[in-house]
């Protein structure tokens, strides 16, 4: 048996980061055998000895009986999951003297199975980013996370299906064919609901165009059974493709929850958590801080049905994501940063029984009932949101005269144009969209004649605006103004933003 000391490179992901982990197999000559892991592991980095004690009898590998032991470096960095049982045992077979192969420039990470087969592990694609920012040359990663790290040019992506694959590959008997990033793509046509399926409603499908073409925050209020939720389900039929740098952002928050298989995200996605959901399932956080709904729906929509529901806690958490688009989780030993760049879509009732200025249906609600029910949503809240709607019921016979509505299709198109328009507007910016904008911004983009001012000082008097409210309606023209294809916010564009803020 060699003994000699082997160095394996891997990586642990923190964050939305991953650090480099180096992995120190030692296989002293002397001493009663053992298998030791050292260097803050967690439970499942503890469990990785019966795994890949397991995994190597089982390809045929001599497994030492001797003291075997693995630091995982830097030793003041808690490690966890099981993404190292792959390097711990590549580890093993260099330090026996099985293998001889350099892998000083190359980063190694994966789940193994008992069989020896190299299951899928999360944080491929940070990993990737990692490696090519180190200098590192390739990155072994599990077959099924391939696609996902070839993201990433390079650095050379060698997937693996399992420990012979490997051995093979490091002793060239036969080669591991290097996995190919694909070409990025965004052309879904097919959604499970489409705009001509809404009859009526049409004032609601302008807001919600408008919403989509520059990301606007969007509260919809109305009667149960009015069609709030259906048309919130609509939206993602109408939002703009996602570019290429927006679907990075969102594959590196979905690979860090494991939940990547096909490459890059190429859809914006669409989170609709439930109202019973706990302020760290919203929010992110944990132990070891995960990325929570607002940071899975960035670049997307969280669409929050029944709003006044949910706990207060909840609600008025979401006053720096929608302010800053990022939201910040701390714990004694860190703090982590995820972005949270989401188009908030959320859904009320009028009052807790719903039929509070109703025309068909009489409200069963106490006037304190309703007082409290409204101050669920508190004035920073409702100040944060851009768009306000109100979605009547529409009757059963109406819906029987009213003719199809417009395809999501054709809505899509214009969303685009004025969102290409925004992309080319800030495109030395680091924002895509008009909701984005500073106040600073909104002065140099949002240029206004004096009927503009006009109407502005009027509203800010009858309306008793805030300068967050004053802002966010100039951002809403601004959009308004795109959609028509026009260099310059006229009257007519900010008198329909007006429009969509409560008197």
């Amino acid at each position: 048996m060699a003994g000699m000391l082997a160095k394996i490179y891997s990586g642990s992901i923190h964050g939305l980061e991953a650090v480099p982990i180096t992995v120190e197999v030692d296989i002293a000559s002397q001493g009663l055998p053992s298998f030791t892991i050292v260097g803050l592991p967690d439970k499942a980095v503890e469990e990785s000895k019966e795994r890949v004690r397991a995994a190597l009898k089982n390809v045929g590998a001599d497994f030492p009986a001797r003291r075997i032991t693995v630091n995982l470096a830097p030793a003041d960095l808690p490690k966890e999951g099981p993404s190292f049982d792959l390097p711990i045992a590549l580890g093993i077979l260099l330090s026996s003297g099985q293998l001889n192969t350099d892998l000083s420039k190359t980063i190694v990470f994966g789940e193994l199975s008992l069989d020896g087969s190299v299951s899928s592990s999360r944080g491929a694609l940070l990993l990737a980013f990692m490696a090519k920012g180190k200098g590192f040359d390739s990155l072994i990663v599990p077959a099924s996370n391939a696609s996902e790290a070839a993201v990433v040019t390079g650095v050379k992506v060698l997937p693996a299906k399992n420990i012979q694959e490997l051995f093979e590959h490091f002793t060239e008997t036969k080669s591991i064919v290097q996995a190919k990033g694909e070409k990025f793509e965004n052309s879904r046509l097919d959604y499970e609901f489409d705009m001509r399926e809404i009859r009526g409603q049409e004032r609601v499908k302008r807001t919600l165009e408008i919403a989509a073409a520059g990301g606007h925050n969007l509260l919809m209020k109305g009667p149960p059974g009015a069609g709030k939720t259906l048309l919130a389900r609509t939206f993602p039929s109408i939002l703009p493709k996602l570019t290429f740098d927006e679907a990075l952002e969102v594959t590196k928050i979905y690979s860090v929850l494991g939940e990547t298989r096909e490459g890059l995200v190429r859809e914006r996605p669409f989170r609709s958590p439930h109202h019973t959901a706990s302020s760290i399932g919203i929010i992110g956080g944990g132990t070891n801080p995960k990325p929570g709904e607002i940071s899975q729906a960035h670049r997307g929509v969280l669409f929050l049905d029944e709003f006044p529901e949910f706990p207060r806690s909840v609600i008025e958490a979401l006053r720096q994501p929608l302010e800053d688009g990022f939201v910040t989780v701390s714990r004694a030993s860190a703090s982590v940063r995820f972005p949270a760049k989401f188009t908030l879509v959320a859904a009320a009732n009028p009052c807790p029984c719903g039929f509070f200025g109703d025309s068909t249906r009489e409200c069963t609600c106490a006037l304190g009932q309703i007082a409290r029910y409204e101050r669920k949503l508190s004035g920073p809240i409702l100040d944060r949101i851009d768009m306000f709607v109100y979605v009547p019921a529409v009757k059963p016979k109406e819906l029987l005269n009213f003719p199809a509505g417009e395809a999501s299709a054709e809505v899509r198109k214009r969303v685009q144009k004025a969102r290409d328009l925004q992309t080319k507007r800030f495109q030395k910016l680091p924002i895509v969209a008009n909701s984005e904008m500073s106040n600073k911004q909104v002065k140099e983009y949002v240029k206004l004649d004096e009927n503009c001012k006009e109407i502005l000082v009027a509203a800010i008097h009858q309306m008793k605006l805030s300068a967050r409210g004053f802002y966010r309606i100039l951002k809403v023209a601004r959009t308004i103004a795109d959609l028509e294809g026009s260099t310059k916010v006229l009257p007519e564009h900010l008198a329909e933003a007006l429009q969509y803020r409560p008197s």
